[in-house]
């Protein structure tokens, strides 16, 4: 988690340099338009849905001590990415002017479709790199080791600021492109000294009828739709936000980013260090441990997102100051990205305990599941979207707000459909205990609600930093302490872990 507060916040860096250099632009929705397919093809093909099928096949073979199948696996699927991402990116290269013009930013001038066809080649050669350095990813978090994993990102975000700060001058986005190409290579860099570490022996091996190999098929195709359902539903939001106001494609990316920041560092990252844990628990039949170990992860994600959407919420508009207005990110930007984030906010919860259930469907071998229900939210999300847009639309709203609020709304609904699953699955999750958690936490949730409503009130007129830090300060304290008045476990349980971290690390200051 430590590490994933580095990478956000140099993913945080890397967007307030952008936003530096080219605000809200035409030419920013050009480079955020040109992400789209790439995406596509990483999600289709690698990424996630490979990470998802692969670690539980991985871990079976460590799990029966069969360290030649597992390098033998793990040998085939690497090649196999190689190999399909390579053909598929040279066949969409080819077409790209098409694609833009017809299917991805149709509301865009002919200049800017020109420039989004020449970024989205360049984005092509960094999908390709990012399949292999996904499937390393996926060997180094089976085998525990998650520092280089998490680190990675940093290597990736550093590489984009520097490209936008020295070449966005003279290149405009063009530089920053370049950067993602020359992260993508570091990321896989940094992660090859840990790979040799695992003393993996790797083979030019194809193995399409090995059981590992096929098994990973089989769990990857169901996921990687669900996948491409997510990345289809951010094209369709591209689609719609061409034809509005430019910038609003821009305002939608950083108010989603900002929003992420707190999510990839709490779910997201405890998600990852989790999943290699239930994998292991399902190999070896431990169900009732498996559901305890769930249980107590989502009381603790949620715990920690509840009061950042509460905060984002209420603070949206200064911490957009704060972070992003400078340079050609000017007040109009502001009030564009804090209009976006607001109605994100409301999701945050949802997207971090997706986040987390989703890993122990992937634990029990069912990719089918969280896919089916996702597609149903894709599926809703895209009506939302039209629907919201069109409402906002009519009341004199910024249209782009309806676009975030239908994604909050989806991702809502598609976290209570995959609790009530989950929960029938594994014959309970927490009952009672998980009950009495949640109310203290809607308890905390609504003093701090209530507290950053008289702040906001109070400092109406002060600067953002001074909002901010106030609104930070008081709203999480106010929170923590009800909680813990009430009898919430869950601050102890966290500073309990930390400890223990600390002292496994450092065993000479456990005195």
């Amino acid at each position: 988690m430590a590490l994933f507060v580095v990478s956000r916040v140099t993913g945080l860096l890397r967007e307030i340099v952008i936003a530096r250099q080219f605000g809200t632009s035409a030419e920013l929705d050009a480079y955020l338009a040109a992400f789209r397919v790439p995406d596509l093809l990483f999600a289709l093909m690698a990424g996630g849905a490979l990470g998802s099928a692969f670690i539980p096949v991985f871990s079976d073979y460590l799990a029966r001590n069969d360290e030649e199948g597992a390098w033998r696996l793990a040998s085939a699927v690497l090649n196999w990415v190689l190999l399909v991402l390579s053909a598929a990116g040279m066949l969409v290269a080819l077409v790209a002017p098409l694609l833009v013009s017809g299917v991805i930013a149709p509301g865009f001038t002919p200049t800017q479709q020109a420039l989004t066809t020449e970024l989205m080649r360049w984005m092509l050669i960094a999908t390709v790199i990012f399949g292999v350095s996904g499937v390393v990813m996926g060997i180094l978090n089976a085998r525990q080791n998650f520092w280089q994993p998490a680190l990675a990102p940093v290597v990736y975000n550093v590489a984009i600021m520097l490209g936008a700060l020295v070449l966005g001058s003279a290149l405009g986005v063009r530089g920053a492109t370049i950067g993602v190409v020359v992260g993508a290579i570091g990321h896989l860099a940094l992660q090859l000294p840990g790979l040799r570490r695992t003393g993996m022996r790797f083979s030019l091996c194809l193995a399409p009828h090995d059981p590992g190999v096929r098994e990973v098929g089989r769990l990857m195709a169901p996921r990687a739709m669900g996948l491409a359902a997510v990345e289809l539903n951010h094209l369709v939001n591209v689609m719609i936000a061409s034809g509005l106001a430019a910038g609003s494609l821009a305002a939608l990316n950083y108010g989603r980013l900002m929003m992420l920041l707190p999510e990839g560092v709490i779910a997201q990252s405890v998600a990852i260090a989790a999943f290699p844990t239930f994998s292991a628990l399902v190999a070896h039949r431990q169900r009732a441990e498996l559901r305890q170990v769930l249980a107590t992860t989502l009381r603790s994600v949620v715990y920690l997102t509840l009061p950042a959407a509460v905060g984002l919420i209420w603070l949206a508009g200064p911490l957009v100051s704060v972070v992003l207005q400078r340079g050609a990110f000017d007040a109009d930007s502001t009030f564009a990205v804090a209009w976006a984030l607001l109605f994100y906010a409301v999701g945050l919860v949802g997207h971090a305990v997706v986040e987390v259930v989703t890993r122990a469907f992937y634990a029990l071998h069912d990719t089918r599941t969280p896919v089916l229900v996702g597609v149903v939210a894709m599926v809703a999300n895209i009506g939302l979207s039209l629907e919201l847009a069109a409402i906002f639309k009519a009341v004199e709203w910024p249209a782009h707000g309806g676009l975030a609020l239908a994604n909050s709304v989806a991702t809502s609904a598609e976290m209570l459909i995959l609790i009530y699953i989950i929960r029938k699955r594994l014959h309970g999750l927490g009952g009672a205990a998980t009950a009495t958690a949640l109310w203290r936490m809607a308890a905390g949730a609504l003093i701090m609600w209530g507290g950053l409503a008289g702040i906001s009130a109070l400092l109406a007129d002060a600067p953002a930093w001074l909002i901010s830090l106030v609104g930070i300060l008081v709203g999480g304290s106010l929170y923590g302490l009800v909680t813990l008045a009430l009898g919430s476990p869950e601050p102890a349980l966290l500073v309990r872990s930390l400890r223990r971290r600390v002292a496994a690390r450092s065993p000479q200051l456990n005195v």
